[in-house]
């Protein structure tokens, strides 16, 4: 696995935030994301960032940060393809952005995932984040579930 920076708006990130956006559809009943348009200016430094990891130069995986506050990053579009799921990967593109967070001077990381991403919350739950009130159009969201990681 090879992970690098690279623009929201390429063409294989493109691909991968598509099949995610896909593939909650399929778990929340035609619904993706509810939360604000996503622009590839909110990920780049130094405000956030974008990673792709790729198995034999396939994009498998990606997630990303963007400003939350001045303090706080927001993690987004934590994906990993089906066909790559098993691997860690998630966790290995996790604490890369971990990491990309500490660098751009964030103390924190917030996140929200839906009650039916099973593996998301597990994995959220094993890297330490902890469970804060939902905010934002989140708030209002029954299903959404918000946490937050202190680095």
């Amino acid at each position: 696995m090879t992970f690098g920076r690279e623009p929201f708006d390429a063409p294989d990130v493109l691909v991968l935030v598509g099949a995610q956006q896909e593939e909650l559809r399929g778990r929340y009943d035609g619904v993706g994301d509810i939360g604000p348009p996503r622009d590839a200016a909110m990920f780049e430094p130094p405000d956030g960032i974008f990673v792709v990891g790729r198995l034999g130069g396939h994009a498998v995986a990606c997630g990303g940060l963007c400003r939350f506050d001045e303090r706080r990053a927001e993690l987004k579009r934590m994906y990993v393809a089906p066909e790559a799921r098993g691997l860690g990967l998630g966790r290995r593109i996790l604490e890369a952005l971990e990491g990309e967070a500490r660098r751009l001077g964030y103390v924190g990381i917030v996140l929200e995932t839906g009650e039916r991403q099973h593996e998301s919350l597990g994995l959220y739950a094993s890297a330490g984040y902890v469970p804060i009130p939902c905010y934002g159009v989140y708030a209002a969201r029954a299903i959404s579930r918000c946490f937050e990681k202190t680095l």
